[in-house]
């Protein structure tokens, strides 16, 4: 039994619970003790831990700071935009081909990248691993495939997928 109990399923344990009592909007005792069960019963059962990934903390915080930079500066810009008289955009859709073992995390980037403002997802190939990009600004075109291909890189860090290729 004490070779079930690990840090990072205790780590768990507390992430399911809070986000339990996150999902209530109430940090009762009910909740809490519900939520507990309710983790518990998932680690139990092995729920999400089919062993073809883990995460890494560490790299998903860089990750996830890494996107609430991106939503604050990319906010500031189009708040820009919309407040000045004169139109600074030119428009276009740009293709971003990805690492193949960025194939896992597809969701993740269009979600992080449609996120912030002035820029959208708006198509996806999985069988290339390729993203369509609307841009406001096209003169940024080079920056966001740099940017993109570095968030792959952190979500391929925070999430990787054990010994499974795309």
């Amino acid at each position: 039994m004490t070779d079930w109990i690990t840090p990072r399923r205790i780590i768990m344990l507390i992430v399911l619970t809070a986000a339990w009592c996150g999902l209530w909007r109430d940090l009762s005792a009910a909740n809490v003790l519900s939520g507990f069960a309710l983790s518990l019963g998932i680690l139990i059962a092995g729920i999400g831990t089919s062993g073809l990934g883990t995460v890494r903390p560490g790299a998903l915080l860089r990750l996830s700071w890494h996107v609430i930079v991106d939503l604050t500066k990319s906010t500031w810009s189009v708040a820009f935009e919309v407040l000045t008289p004169t139109d600074y955009t030119e428009e276009s859709v740009i293709a971003v081909p990805l690492p193949a073992d960025s194939a896992n995390h597809l969701l993740l980037l269009t979600v992080a990248i449609t996120l912030t403002p002035g820029t959208a997802v708006v198509d996806v190939d999985a069988d290339t691993c390729t993203l369509y990009l609307h841009l406001l600004h096209h003169d940024r075109a080079e920056e966001t495939v740099a940017h993109v291909e570095e968030l792959a890189r952190l979500a391929c860090e925070a999430l990787p997928r054990n010994g499974v290729t795309a």
